[in-house]
């Protein structure tokens, strides 16, 4: 996958622009675990191909794209699983577009399902406003294509804006920056170079990004700005509607807000890894982003084999945050608003997880190392009154504490409901023993005083 922040645009030399001087803020780096929820028109196909971590041939990944989402560039390919799918299905006289129609998001509740969201751990949660496809889920002024108008006849954004507000989480917004197939004129994209050739930096793009992203920020003044694929080349400069004018007025607006690395310019806030795993704990903050698949749309070809159980889950989150990490899961609800029975068990079991051991991962830092470096698989994390012991193997029975905690074995607890920690020395090592009632855990957390 791309890193973003090696991306930084066109030289200005002498005239490059003044980027915001601001940094990741605090509630950022303590919420920890956020929720994606990618949902547009390619959910109604909802259908990519199903190759899990294997994959496919690199020449062959867009025309076997796994994203669901990115139905709209995968059905133009000749050949493609998906164009032969479409064909099959919605007949050759129904394009993409055509699509909107057929949304029927009748049973999207939004209080009940960013409830779901934030009873699974959620501190905030990031919507898709617009996806590459270019359909935006906000009643805009820019563009007819928007569920306002069409499908669902719903301000999706606004509903899941007022419901995450009301829940008591922060609220961000997912945009498509540059890539927009709606009001573009190109083949589609079959490479990674294709990702940045075939795009449109012209003004007049620029100004219409612009604008759609202004009234977002105007709007609903989010936490957070997710944008995606860079940002227009003919908006990195001085302009009023260039990125650093944009960014301006946004923390003008929103003082504690925050930004992604994926403007395709020098300024970065949190980096972003999407379906990466990272081995070392990163010196600046940032966020692990996947779906509970191997897609973000909701993808009706996969199956428990391809999604994150809810222990697979929760050892994600905790590697992430032992690393200095964020982890944004994405949920992908169907056509019509509800969330996969697969998805909904994962994310219910990270929530029952975190009920009990929050502790150990809400406002923590990265303790001395992130992992344990030989024996049972240890995650550790930082927090006011101590460090955090995350066994990742809690049926193995037992572990060695390293040397710098032994000496406060005696005042350590167990987060739960796991008793007294028993521990003994053997070879010079402190060992502790998971109580029997944590031993089928996802993790189980030993708390060590400072």
């Amino acid at each position: 996958m791309l890193n973003f922040e090696t991306r930084t645009g066109p030289d200005f030399g002498a005239l490059a622009p003044t980027y915001p001087a601001n940094t990741v803020p605090e509630w950022y780096r303590d919420a920890k675990l956020g929720f994606f929820v990618h949902w547009g028109l390619y959910s109604v196909p909802a259908w990519g191909t199903a190759h899990g971590p294997g994959g496919v041939p690199t020449e062959d990944a867009y025309a076997h794209h796994q994203y669901a989402e990115w139905y709209g560039n995968t059905v133009r390919i000749a050949g493609s699983p998906t164009w032969q799918r479409h064909q099959d299905v919605y007949g050759t006289g129904t394009s993409y577009e055509d699509l909107a129609d057929l949304w029927d998001a009748s049973a999207f509740d939004p209080d009940a399902f960013v409830g779901s969201l934030v009873d699974a751990g959620a501190r905030y949660v990031v919507p898709t406003t617009k996806h590459h496809e270019g359909f935006c889920l906000w009643d805009t002024a820019t563009t007819p294509f928007n569920s306002a108008r069409r499908g669902p006849k719903r301000d999706l954004i606004a509903e899941f804006h007022d419901a995450t507000r009301a829940a008591g989480a922060r609220f961000g917004v997912y945009f498509s920056g540059a890539l927009d197939w709606h009001v573009s004129d190109f083949p589609p994209i079959e490479s990674d170079t294709d990702l940045f050739r075939y795009r449109r930096n012209d003004e007049r793009f620029s100004r219409y990004a612009a604008a759609q992203l202004e009234e977002l920020v105007e709007r609903f003044g989010p936490d957070v700005l997710w944008n995606d694929i860079e940002w227009p080349d003919g908006g990195k400069g001085r302009e009023d509607y260039g990125v650093a004018a944009l960014l301006a007025r946004y923390f003008a607006r929103v003082p504690d807000g925050v930004v992604n690395d994926r403007w395709g310019v020098p300024y970065h806030g949190f980096l972003t890894r999407e379906y990466t795993h990272v081995e070392h704990a990163l010196p600046t903050p940032w966020e692990s982003t996947r779906g509970l698949g191997f897609s973000f749309g909701y993808n009706q070809a996969e199956g428990p084999e391809h999604s994150l159980s809810g222990e697979a889950l929760v050892r994600l989150l905790v590697d992430v945050v032992a690393k200095n990490g964020n982890l944004l899961i994405n949920v992908g609800p169907r056509a019509d608003g509800s969330i996969p029975e697969l998805q909904a068990a994962a994310m219910a079991e990270m929530g029952a997880w975190l009920r009990l051991n929050g502790e150990g991962v809400y406002g923590t830092r990265p303790w001395l190392r992130a992992a344990s470096e030989h024996g049972t698989p240890l995650r550790y994390t930082s927090g006011p009154s101590g460090a955090f012991v995350h066994a990742l193997d809690p049926a193995a029975g037992e572990f060695a504490l390293p040397a710098e905690l032994a000496a406060a074995v005696a005042g350590a607890h167990w987060l739960g409901d796991g008793g007294a920690v028993e521990s003994a020395v053997r070879d010079g090592r402190t060992w502790v023993a998971v109580p029997e009632a944590l031993r089928a855990a996802p993790i189980a957390v030993l708390a060590v005083p400072a």
